[in-house]
């Protein structure tokens, strides 16, 4: 491992990381050598997808709590701090998509994509961030979108959300910045993942999305693996309030 990708000793937590992208991003940070503490809400699948890395060989802890639950966040976060060591790297992954026609959509929908994929960044990156503070380091990757920068039918609350995490990134990054935290977003495109099974198996959508993204193909998790290890570790110290889309090219053309 080459030092400036060099992850040994650090001490990851990933949220939302018990299935799809999450627990793909947890294999990358344990492969350059980071300690991985997964989360999730779901505490009998965050043991079983622990229990799967372990006969991996990858060493896991982990820590359940709701990201939109902001004294659970809190306490939780403390507790890692204790009892396993300092959050080096946080991964704010945690999100849903609920479709729907925006003119027909309840306002408790809204509420709650917003709430997760948003509100939940910013309840648990300040939790994080105060910790962080107080060592004057720390690394910070909001797991944004496509839909941080395009829009598609019946997901506006998605979009929305995805918008405002990268402009919050803007913020994290800006005020947090004197105090030798980076913070930045990671953009997937589309990728085969439990949450995109019904678009992949929809022969319409999946032959729309082979011609409109140039590689021609949908993503595998495994290949935002450098992406995520770069914004975790020394390479990336200059770098802060950007994203990083990894997409086969989707943003980059009408």
């Amino acid at each position: 491992m080459h030092p400036l990708f060099d992850l040994t000793g650090r001490i990851a937590l990933i949220t939302g990381s018990s299935r799809g992208i999450g627990t793909a991003l947890a294999r990358a940070l344990a492969s350059a050598g980071a300690s991985v503490v997964l989360n999730g809400r779901d505490t009998a699948l965050l043991a079983n997808t622990a229990a799967s890395l372990r006969g991996e060989g990858i060493q896991v802890t982990t820590a359940a709590f709701d990201v939109t639950d902001e004294a659970g966040a809190t306490a939780a976060i403390a507790s890692v701090e204790r009892d396993i060591g300092p959050i080096d790297i946080l991964v704010n992954n945690s999100g849903i998509n609920l479709r729907g026609p925006l003119e027909d959509l309840p306002t408790e929908i809204w509420e709650r994509v917003i709430g997760t994929n948003l509100t939940g960044a910013f309840k648990v990156g300040r939790a994080v961030a105060r910790h962080m503070i107080t060592r004057q380091r720390g690394k910070i990757i909001n797991v944004c979108s496509i839909n941080s920068e395009l829009a598609r039918y019946s997901i506006a609350p998605y979009v929305t959300s995805k918008g405002g995490l990268k402009n919050l990134t803007k913020g994290m990054a800006v005020d947090w910045a004197r105090y030798n935290i980076q913070v930045n977003g990671l953009g997937p495109g589309y990728y085969a993942t439990d949450m995109t099974a019904p678009l992949i198996q929809d022969p319409e959508f999946d032959a729309w999305l082979r011609k409109r993204v140039p590689a021609g193909r949908w993503g595998d998790v495994k290949e935002l693996s450098g992406a995520i290890i770069f914004l975790a570790s020394p390479a990336s110290d200059f770098m802060t309030g950007q994203m990083l889309y990894v997409d086969g090219g989707l943003t980059a053309v009408l």
